[in-house]
């Protein structure tokens, strides 16, 4: 079994290798910043958010508390009109796309590399990003197509070939459809989830069956995406607030356990923020770390979540944009900042402050400050890992499927050969060698944002218009914030 684990790993590096570096050199192409670099993917996805937080005048502040009706159904335009599942369970099969494994792993990397002032930027960046899936959202539902038999395709790549295709640029909107939707089949192959998530059961329970483990894991991710986003909206609105609630909880009781060290915690993270600390880069470290590591946890910009977004029942669709506008601020502004906290006020970060980034660890440094204080914690850690494992290779798989159906055509054939092919690859996750196959993704992930974000530019006057008349009629005033 080792060996053909082993050949198998060589025969996906021998695949993957020469397009990971390919693809490597092109999106993830830096610039150096007072000696630390950062990829203009970052600045790409970071300005836009900008623009678009500026352009809906904060609408990620003022639409807050209309998102929240929305999701929670006190809003009359809750579940109404086409689609296929409600507000919430849209919110919720989104969120298990970007819930996960990146909000325990990227933020230890982001405080190592940039130091405590990291966490502020990346709060920051988590706040901007609101309003790119806000955009992102409100357009997939816009541009979707509703079947005869009540199935919905959306996503950015149809607003990204109507876009163009009303400039006279049809082929173009076509070429940058296709693009999008190849580089989301490519970033749906989430091997690392399988991966890691078999690490840590390993680790715990001391039995390494990776091949085992692969097929029980994906055989029951095929299971639910197989009854296509109703199924996986049924299984993620219940275990979405399940698995965040268990994590959170465990880290609201560390952080209570040390409260003694949260003034400190907090006095270093603002004092690292503006530059009051020189190691790492100072400020700038600090801007870069938190920023990167925010828009690789949120996805804001990359147009993912919009295809699960596409598939809610509403008949405005600026009422989804409301609901999405949630996402990163659960994603990165609670979850990731209460894992910051954690590995702050236990101090466990310390021994990898600025080390080379070669040194940097990730889920171990969250799991060594959650055991110090719960030394039974590796066991809730790993359940957490497995369910947020489990809820991304969900998301993502329809995602591919969702971009499948744009290339091949709209099709149950199509839609099961696609899934069932994924989840055969997937299976062989936790054996294969990520080194190739890794790289490979997060190029896909963020090629994605490139066609994604030009589209959002060139919508965004049509978009600004619908939103005042939205809000035109909500009150009187055309206060979002009151609405409610």
């Amino acid at each position: 079994m080792a060996d053909n684990a082993t050949t198998l790993a060589e025969r996906i590096d021998a695949v993957f290798a020469p397009l990971a570096a390919v693809s490597n050199d092109i999106i993830f192409f830096s610039v150096e910043i007072f000696g630390v670099r950062m990829p203009l993917v970052v600045i790409w996805l970071i300005f836009a958010a900008f623009v678009f937080t500026v352009s809906f005048r904060f609408v990620n502040l003022r639409g807050f508390r209309h998102a929240v009706a929305l999701v929670s159904g006190r809003h009359k335009k809750n579940a109404a009109g086409d689609g296929e599942i409600s507000h919430f369970e849209a919110l919720s099969s989104a969120l298990s796309g970007t819930v996960g494994l990146g909000n325990i792993a990227s933020v230890p990397v982001a405080i190592c590399l940039g130091g405590p002032g990291a966490v502020f930027w990346m709060i920051l960046a988590g706040f901007l990003g609101m309003s790119s899936k806000f955009a992102e959202c409100a357009l997939a539902v816009k541009y979707r197509k509703i079947l005869p038999g009540g199935r919905v395709l959306g996503g950015p790549m149809y607003y990204i070939e109507h876009v163009f295709g009303r400039r006279g640029l049809g082929p173009v909107g076509k070429v940058a459809g296709i693009f999008f939707a190849i580089a989301t089949m490519g970033a749906s192959i989430s091997i690392f989830q399988v991966n890691q998530s078999h690490a840590q059961f390993a680790n715990v329970t001391g039995i390494a069956a990776p091949i085992t483990y692969g097929i029980i894991m994906c055989s029951l991710v095929a299971i639910v995406i197989l009854g296509g986003i109703k199924s996986i909206g049924r299984v993620t609105r219940l275990l979405v607030p399940g698995m965040a609630g268990l994590y959170l909880l465990a880290g609201l009781s560390i952080i209570a356990l040390n409260a003694g060290a949260i003034p400190d915690a907090i006095a270093s993270v603002f004092s690292g923020a503006f530059g009051f600390e020189a190691a790492g880069g100072g400020l700038v470290g600090a801007i870069i770390n938190g920023i990167q590591r925010a828009t690789y946890s949120s996805e804001a910009g990359v147009g993912s979540a919009a295809i699960a977004h596409a598939a809610v029942k509403t008949d405005d669709p600026l009422t989804e944009g409301y609901v999405a506008l949630l996402e990163p601020f659960i994603d990165t502004v609670v979850v990731c900042t209460i894992t910051a906290l954690v590995i702050l006020v236990t101090g466990v970060y310390e021994p990898y402050l600025y080390v080379p980034s070669s040194q940097i660890v990730g889920i171990e440094l969250t799991s060594a400050a959650f055991e110090q204080t719960f030394a039974w914690y590796p066991y809730v850690l790993l359940i957490s890992v497995i369910l947020f494992a489990f809820s991304t290779l969900m998301s993502w798989a329809y995602y591919g499927a969702q971009a499948a159906a744009y290339l091949f055509g709209a099709t149950r054939m199509v839609d099961v050969t696609f899934k069932i092919i994924l989840c055969a690859l997937l299976s062989t996750g936790a054996a294969v060698s990520l080194s190739a196959i890794i790289d490979f993704i997060d190029a896909m992930l963020f090629a994605m944002c490139i066609p994604n974000i030009i589209a959002l530019y060139l919508l965004l006057p049509e978009l600004r218009r619908d939103l005042k008349v939205y809000e035109a009629r909500l009150t009187p005033s055309g206060k979002t914030a009151s609405a409610s």
